[in-house]
């Protein structure tokens, strides 16, 4: 065994002698050996799980919310809402009034106090209505009772106001899911009808072609009835100008006849100068014959004319009331039009029926004015029988006067008929012609009317493509589905905490911290009472380095013993689990032996300023450790502290190795306190070796506890 191994801990037990060799040095030793205990664990007991102990902080609810009215029910949600406070339990509250609620708090009976406002009912509910205006809630604190008390009632008024805004709008998205279902409901009706609008405007687009293409058959039907009528006009006049003409020969008829029945009359009277104009007679009847003969042809042409115009009434009527059908006109229409033309009608097959009878008449007349001719020639031969003849000539040339007389009238009767068809001709071709302008009018309209119904159509089809996208636009939602996507709209987002590594409670995310202030503290108190270095071993030995380990190592050794109680403490007293409990250990050990290399060196090279130092060094790694607020918002100056000083890589070793973080960091952690070690105790030993150089009289005559 070498001489540095013999050395080196015969001066640690020769401390740990003097540290123990009176009571009173044990108790002492005792007493700083469990400051690392009563420090660390105390705290950390003390704050083990503060969150979960918040029902027994006391706080009042103020209710002064005088209710609304919703959808025509009354409705207080100051009431419904602190109701569901005093029920959650998360603190121990109390409803109060506003008095009393403001005198507890400001006696500390109360940490703090909810005040909700006699219209935050109203408020709330103002949303929906013209003047929407936010609700308030009051929170009355008082930092007297305690600043952490006054930041928990924030985070407490500001979780209850998500919790109401989270409800608000829970309540607000079911009325307005239900109102967009009512709207839904009332598109699709909406759609239903514009499909039957388009259907419809679709059968009207193609009435109105049919009735277009109905009408351009009418004004062409109509251009032919005007043809027709503009013929039987012209035959209607054709027939009133021929019958002017059977009327006037009607009447010269009349006239000769009369002349006749006169002469006849003279004739009888004058038989007795027969004789002598027998011959003259002859001639005379001749002449009468010819004339009658001519008459008769006159007469019967008249007659075959008025009969075709008889005979063709019939027929005409059939081609108008056919034509009137063909445009369009009902059949009440038709017959009120027929009726118009019936009296001309028959007024022309009466004339017809006097003419035929006169015209037989005449034939008549013809044939007797034939047979005076006859009697005429034969008197001459035979004027014996001149009287019979003359009496029988001048009855039958009265009777043929009369006939030629009824004849005169009936050919006016005849004339006046067929000036009436004329004329009535005339006004149903100026008929047809105003119904064909009126026809081409409807047309043009009945187009209009077409090009209008399909912009309608075309229309109605945007329509009812428009309310059904619209439709299709807003899903079909049962009150279930409602009720989870007004709960959605609410609270949209859900916040889905993933930890690499997780502390679990308040409590174990202090403790890294604090074990390593422990630490600290533990090294610091124990070099109160033991030796940086025995000035006698200075005296006896000349090897700085093993009197600098010897004055390290029983710290050092201390410090480990240290560790190991407040470890067992926070471990199996307290409860807190570590994910690498023997790697934890062991760096809180490396910490514990690195602060005490610190502080020798402090010691050797400064003294007991050196041991002010140190405190000073502690409470500097108390606000650089970052073992509360992350270090990032410590100033800058103090920031730069933080990766440099020892305690800050105790910190997050000890939470990789807690929290099942990386072990990689926790392996540079050890190394950075393992050179700060080595450093430290470089540092100590060229202060111990400083001290050997520099030897007194009295370093030479140590006292026997030196």
């Amino acid at each position: 065994m070498s001489r540095f191994a013999v050395r080196v801990p015969a001066m640690v037990s020769a401390e740990l002698r003097r540290l123990t060799s009176t009571p009173m040095a044990v108790l002492a030793l005792i007493a700083l050996m469990g400051v690392p205990i009563l420090y660390g664990g105390m705290y950390l007991w003390a704050n083990k799980d503060p969150y979960a102990a918040l029902d027994r902080i006391p706080a009042a609810i103020v209710v002064a919310d005088q209710g609304t009215t919703v959808d025509g029910e009354p409705k207080s949600y100051g009431e419904d809402v602190a109701e569901q406070m005093v029920d959650d339990g998360t603190f121990d509250w109390t409803i109060v009034d506003s008095t009393e609620a403001r005198d507890g708090v400001e006696d500390e009976d109360y940490d703090f106090a909810i005040t909700f406002p006699a219209d935050f009912s109203d408020a709330l509910a103002s949303t929906s209505t013209d003047d929407p205006h936010q609700a308030r809630v009051t929170l009355t604190t008082n930092d007297v009772n305690s600043y952490l008390a006054s930041t928990i009632g924030e985070q407490a008024a500001e979780s209850i106001r998500v919790s109401i805004v989270q409800t608000v709008n829970e309540e607000a998205a079911s009325r307005f899911l239900l109102g967009l279902a009512d709207i839904r409901s009332s598109l699709v009706d909406a759609a239903d009808g514009a499909q039957q609008l388009t259907d419809g405007a679709a059968d009207a687009l193609a009435g109105s072609e049919d009735l277009g293409s109905g009408l351009d058959q009418l004004v062409t039907g109509a251009g032919d009835l005007t043809d027709g009528t503009g013929q039987l006009a012209q035959g209607a006049s054709a027939l009133a100008d021929g019958t002017g003409s059977l009327a006037a020969g009607a009447s010269d008829l009349a006239d000769g006849t009369q002349q006749v029945a006169d002469g006849a009359s003279e004739l009888s009277d004058g038989l007795s100068s027969l004789k002598d104009g027998a011959q003259t007679l002859s001639e005379g009847a001749q002449q009468v014959a010819d004339g009658n003969a001519a008459l008769a042809q006159t007469a019967d042409s008249v007659g075959d004319a008025a009969q075709e115009a008889a005979d063709g009434i019939p027929a005409a009527r059939d081609t108008i009331a056919q034509r009137l059908t063909e445009l369009g006109l009902t059949e009440a229409q038709v017959t009120e039009a027929l009726a118009a033309l019936d009296p001309v009608g028959d007024a022309l097959v009466d004339a017809n029926d006097t003419l035929q009878d006169q015209v037989d008449s005449v034939d008549t007349l013809s044939a007797g004015a034939t047979q005076v001719a006859d009697g005429a020639s034969d008197l001459a031969d035979a004027a014996a029988s001149a009287a019979t003849g003359a009496s029988t000539l001048a009855t039958g040339a009265s009777s043929a006067a009369t006939g030629a007389s009824d004849l005169s009238d009936g050919a006016d009767a005849v004339d006046e008929g067929a000036t009436s068809l004329a004329s009535g001709a005339s006004d149903l071709d100026a008929g047809a012609t105003t119904l064909g302008d009126g026809l081409t009018t409807a047309a043009d309209g009945a187009s209009d009317l077409t090009d209008g119904i399909g912009q309608l159509h075309d229309g109605a089809q945007d329509l009812t493509d428009g309310l059904q996208d619209g439709v299709d636009e807003i899903p079909v939602a049962d009150e279930q589905l409602r009720d989870e996507q007004a709960a959605t709209i609410a609270d949209p987002v859900d916040l889905d905490n993933t930890s690499i590594a997780d502390a679990g409670t308040y409590g174990a995310g202090l403790a890294p911290f604090f074990m390593s202030l422990a630490a600290w503290i533990g090294i610091y108190a124990l070099f109160l009472i033991v030796k940086p270095v025995s000035k006698r071993a200075i005296t006896a030995i000349h090897s700085p380095v093993r009197v600098t380990l010897a004055g390290w190592l029983t710290p050092g050794a201390l410090g480990a013993a240290q560790m190991v109680g407040l470890f067992t403490v926070v471990a199996w007293a307290l409860g807190f689990t570590f994910d690498n409990a023997v790697g934890a250990y062991a760096l809180l050990a490396l910490a514990s032996l690195t602060f005490a290399a610190i502080i020798l060196a402090l010691n050797v090279w400064l003294g007991s300023v050196g041991q002010f130092l140190g405190l000073v060094l502690m409470v500097v790694q108390l606000v650089t450790a970052g073992g509360t607020f992350p270090w990032q918002t410590l100033p800058g100056p103090l920031a730069s502290l933080h990766h440099v000083l020892p305690m800050s890589f105790a910190v997050d070793g000890l939470r990789q190795l807690m929290y099942g973080g990386s072990s990689a960091a926790a392996w540079g952690d050890a190394a950075a306190l393992a050179l700060w070690m080595v450093g430290a105790l470089v540092v100590a030993a060229i202060g111990v070796t400083r001290m050997t150089h520099r030897r007194t009289l009295r370093d030479l005559q140590p006292s026997l506890i030196g």
